[in-house]
């Protein structure tokens, strides 16, 4: 994003995947926080927040449950949050999500977010690697979705599902940290709405924006009382 002092463009990294979907790496340098200057940092981070974080469970009477996962992996030595481009068919055609989907009978959320990863992205993580939760969001779609947070060394090269997904992006924890990536726009009736300007061409609203805007508060600076619940959710994405 241009204007900013000190900061250089975000840099795209592509490297080899199935036909129909594509990989890009978002940098931006300049951070210091150690939760976002290594895997083992960000780690050691986030166990600590995350088991002292007192997260919300909705009451998810009448609406379906869905789980998604905000896994943490390394990409030339920086540790970087994935979150994909939906295919442009299906559900949701298009937008930015995190991996994820609604839980099969008696699966737990924890389950169904890491089955949902490595079907949708080819990335198989072992129950060992999450490392807590954050808050229940309240979709408009009807869905109550349970954030679970993982990160995994060595992953290998992602597989994304042509099916499922058009683009997964690695996008750098000091990317998210940085404190222009959170915008709030006003909105006619005097709410705000939360945009979070991962790129130029990468921005982010709820409930997507929602969680990573939680887990950048919560695990990376370490706010542990905040909460999304509430935001405002685009017309579009109500279904």
């Amino acid at each position: 994003m241009p204007g900013l002092s000190g900061e250089r463009r975000p840099r795209l990294q592509a490297t080899s995947l199935p036909d129909g979907a594509s990989l890009t790496l978002t940098r931006i340098n300049g951070m210091t926080n150690a939760a976002i200057s290594s895997l083992a940092g960000f780690q050691e981070a986030a166990q600590r927040r995350l088991s002292t974080f007192r997260h919300t469970t909705a009451d998810a009477s009448g609406l379906r449950r869905a789980a998604v996962v905000l896994c943490v992996v390394e990409q030339d030595g920086r540790p970087c949050v994935i979150v994909i481009k939906r295919a442009y068919r299906g559900r949701n055609p298009g937008q930015w999500a995190l991996p994820g989907g609604r839980l099969d009978d008696g699966e737990t959320t924890e389950a169904a977010a890491l089955r949902e990863l490595a079907e949708e992205v080819g990335l198989t993580v072992p129950a060992t690697a999450i490392l807590g939760r954050l808050d229940d969001f309240p979709a408009a779609s009807g869905f109550v979705i349970t954030p679970i947070v993982a990160a995994v060394a060595d992953q290998g090269p992602l597989q994304p599902s042509p099916a499922e997904v058009h683009a997964v992006h690695l996008v750098e924890l000091d990317r998210l940290a940085a404190p222009d990536t959170p915008r709030w726009v006003p909105q006619p009736d005097g709410t705000r709405l939360l945009q979070m300007r991962l790129r130029d061409d990468m921005v982010v609203h709820a409930p997507t924006g929602a969680m990573l805007w939680q887990f950048r508060e919560v695990v990376l600076l370490g706010n542990l009382d905040a909460r999304v619940s509430e935001f405002l959710q685009p017309d579009w994405t109500h279904h």
